[in-house]
């Protein structure tokens, strides 16, 4: 069975690129996870069903922070660009404008 996560050949790409492609969905499958708890959370009425759902959530934004790291250690300068703007009070827009103008 084929994956639609390639853009290009499968076979023509190197295996780092191959790996690079599957912590980006896993990424994006976390964040759709993170998502779903988020809407579960909202409209679920049982403050046990509640606690379980948000207690599983934290799971997943765990596992969303460890696949950005691997990304992040890969790609040296999303690191540089995301030191630019992470944290940091004032401007959200003006931080990334700034961090992208300073990234090499």
């Amino acid at each position: 069975m084929g994956f639609d996560q390639y853009h290009e050949p499968p076979n023509e790409l190197p295996e780092e690129t191959r790996t690079f492609a599957r912590m980006i969905l896993s990424v994006i499958e976390e964040a759709q996870a993170i998502d779903w708890y988020e809407q579960r959370m909202a409209v679920e009425k049982d403050n046990q069903a509640k606690a379980i759902m948000k207690d599983a959530q934290k799971e997943e934004f765990k596992h969303f922070g460890m696949d950005l790291e691997f990304l992040l250690r890969k790609k040296p300068v999303w690191r540089e660009i995301l030191q630019g703007i992470l944290f940091k009070d004032g401007n959200i827009v003006q931080h990334g404008d700034h961090a992208e103008e300073e990234a090499d």
